[in-house]
């Protein structure tokens, strides 16, 4: 399994334009072995400590396989709704990772 995490950041005023690329993109995983594990939108209360902006939304995703993400990610599907993601994102922040 990989496990991916995105610390998404949004350019001000786009969130409806983000959730229209989310209501596509999110169910389009489970069609390449992936599971959206947790989804989670911090705020100030619930956040301890940082040292860094608070992202807008903060996913972790599980794929069986590098391949299965990939695959994913070149979705023809998805690919035609990627310009509401670029309208919509400021930075991603993506961190992979693996299980023993």
């Amino acid at each position: 399994m990989i496990y991916i995490t995105q610390l998404i950041y949004l350019k001000a005023g786009q969130e409806t334009i983000f959730h229209q690329f989310e209501d596509v993109a999110i169910p389009i995983i489970a069609r390449y072995n992936g599971k959206l594990l947790l989804r989670i939108r911090p705020t100030g209360e619930t956040i301890i400590e940082h040292n860094m902006d608070i992202p807008y939304e903060i996913h972790l995703v599980e794929f069986t396989s590098d391949q299965d993400f990939e695959n994913f990610k070149k979705d023809k599907e998805r690919e035609q709704f990627l310009h509401l993601k670029e309208q919509s994102i400021q930075a991603v922040l993506l961190i992979k990772g693996s299980s023993f």
